[in-house]
């Protein structure tokens, strides 16, 4: 195996200067984009020379390729409104101006497509007509790669659609559903890259939502969507495990199983692992895949995301000056080309990285934080663990997502029944949480931030202590310990210095019993990845029917952050 293709998310530049609190990090957020008066000439003047100054360090790093967003707001189409119409004018103005930028560092551009984009107008023309809409996404694709030379290809992401939070009148709707009709419009499609010479990349990744839902981790749905296409333009794309970027996923067993050229893709700032606040270090992962991968075939790119990725509050960009420590990131993306392209070691890259007198505190201090983050802030007990619900792989992560932290007596019954040696769960996280003052040192002597030791080191003590009312007996100083942590980490980290995690604490009792629990679980989860009669007759058709008739008359009885967070939970249920 020896990828030839580098790519890293591109989008960072387009964040700075954005104040929204929770941050939606799938993709650029083009509503924040001035089009017109001075306003427009500074922010895209700052833009470029992000952009420029990304540019030369990431191929400084030997990165290749960027990926760019996006298809939909740079192609005009006759049904568009007039308004909408204006704005793609001008972000293509822009955009154009931003290409040669890349260009001139070596980097070849990707960029991302939604399936499907559109408008109200576009909607209204269209409606639900298949053929039309395919029709229309085609016509896009054409104009899009006839207008840009320069663009060397388009990543189709067709299992996830914008979040419940955007507001822009450019919209994605999920339109592929299944894998037969997915081949059809592969298949359609190829001829317009093959007769242009760009390549089509297609994201196996989902959400669970259709039948296409588990096209990331199904070998059946995966062969039925890819069967019969045989193109020199084509390239699949799969994250590394049969899920989000978690940690405990082994490698995705799809590389071995289809031979078409692939890119594996890994996230160096990891949303669920702080976002860039701590270090995360994934340079030994990344060398296990790596060596894991040499029986692989036709393995032909690396894909990073270095600020892509969640819905949360951290900000930090990557590659910028004046944008918040980004070194922890860095560490990441040096990790995954080093591994993959020049064949170094995770110490050596490191020690490329940070030069040869701070390298010996800096692996010391990542040594360490790789056991703090497997041992106390996922439970490894439950994350070694492979259930299934529905189309879905179950997240080894479950009470930490993205900035937020749940302690809540449902999630101590969920523990609780799922973690077998609960004695062995609490003497990791103590064990793992003694490890602070010595990474606190490792930090000071490597010249790392050492704030962001001394911050990780106060949520983890929310943590460890969750973890003790999860598995101990309940009493009332456990949850006096928690409510007296969480206010002393909010005082020691006010908004104004630094973002900070949001912890959800409620010791009100999750009415529903242990047996019941049990029971419950036996139904609608399973180990395997083969679907059960019952899960075809129950778990996917008359669960989700009973689910859209609870939404229509109860939706509110939801929490929050079900309702509002992405696509919103009601997706899986389709």
């Amino acid at each position: 195996m020896q990828p030839r293709l580098f790519l890293i998310d591109a989008i960072g530049p387009f964040f700075r200067g954005y104040r929204k609190g929770r941050i939606n990090w799938s993709k650029i957020p083009f509503p924040h984009l001035a089009t017109e008066g001075a306003e427009r000439r500074g922010q895209w003047a700052r833009i470029r020379a992000d952009m420029r100054q990304f540019a030369a360090e990431v191929a400084a790093q030997g990165y290749n390729a960027v990926t760019l967003d996006d298809l939909a707001h740079l192609t005009p189409h006759p049904l568009q409104e007039v308004d909408i119409a204006a704005r793609i004018g001008v972000l293509r103005e822009e955009f154009s101006r931003i290409f040669p930028i890349l260009s001139e560092f070596g980097l070849k551009i990707y960029l991302t497509s939604d399936v499907i984009p559109v408008t109200p107008a576009v909607s209204a023309a269209l409606g639900d007509d298949r053929r039309r809409l395919n029709q229309y996404y085609g016509e896009l694709v054409r104009t899009l790669l006839d207008d840009f030379p320069v663009v060397d290809g388009l990543i189709l992401r067709i299992g996830e659609s914008d979040g419940t939070d955007v507001k822009d009148p450019i919209r994605t709707r999920l339109h592929l559903t299944h894998s037969r009709e997915t081949n059809r419009f592969l298949r359609e499609l190829l001829p317009v890259f093959e007769e242009r010479g760009r390549d089509l990349i297609l994201r196996t990744w989902t959400v669970g939502v259709h039948r296409i839902g588990d096209l990331i981790w199904h070998r059946q749905t995966l062969a039925r969507t890819l069967k019969g296409i045989d193109s020199p333009r084509f390239i699949v794309s799969m994250k590394h495990g049969e899920s989000d970027f978690f940690r405990y996923l082994p490698l995705n067993q799809a590389f071995f199983r289809t031979p078409h050229p692939k890119i594996i893709e890994f996230q160096a700032r990891r949303e669920y692992e702080g976002a860039g606040e701590y270090p995360s270090y994934i340079g030994w992962e990344c060398e296990r895949f790596a060596h894991e991968l040499q029986e692989a075939r036709n393995v032909v790119g690396v894909s990073v995301w270095c600020q892509t990725g969640g819905w949360h509050r951290f900000r930090r960009l990557a590659f910028l000056d004046d944008a918040g420590d980004a070194s922890w990131i860095h560490l990441n993306t040096a990790a995954v080309v080093d591994i993959f392209r020049h064949q170094r070691s995770p110490e050596q890259s490191v020690e490329a990285l940070v030069g040869p007198e701070r390298a010996p505190a800096t692996l010391r201090l990542l040594g360490d934080a790789e056991t703090v983050v497997r041992d106390l802030m996922y439970i490894g007990d439950f994350a070694r663990q492979k259930w299934f619900f529905r189309r879905v792989r179950i997240p080894p992560l479950i009470h930490i997502y993205w900035d937020c932290l749940f302690i809540n007596h449902a999630v101590r019954k969920i523990m609780r029944h799922f973690v077998r040696d609960p004695e062995r769960a609490l003497h990791e996280g103590e064990a793992a949480s003694d490890r602070f003052p010595a990474m606190i040192e490792a930090a000071r002597e490597a010249g790392l931030p050492v704030e962001d030791i001394l911050h990780w080191r106060d949520f983890c003590e929310i943590i460890r202590l969750a973890r003790r009312y999860y598995f101990l007996p309940y009493d009332e100083e456990t949850a006096a310990g928690i409510r007296r942590a969480k206010r002393a980490y909010k005082q020691a980290w006010p908004k104004g210095r630094r973002q900070r995690y949001r912890i959800k604490v409620s010791f009100e009792p999750f009415r529903v019993g242990r047996a019941t629990l049990a029971r419950s679980s036996a139904v609608l989860l399973r180990r395997r990845r083969g679907y059960r009669f019952l899960d075809r007759v129950f778990t996917l058709n008359f669960l989700g029917l009973a689910f859209r008739v609870f939404l229509a008359h109860r939706k509110r009885d939801m929490p929050r952050f079900l309702r509002k967070s992405a696509m919103g939970v009601e997706v899986l249920f389709r």
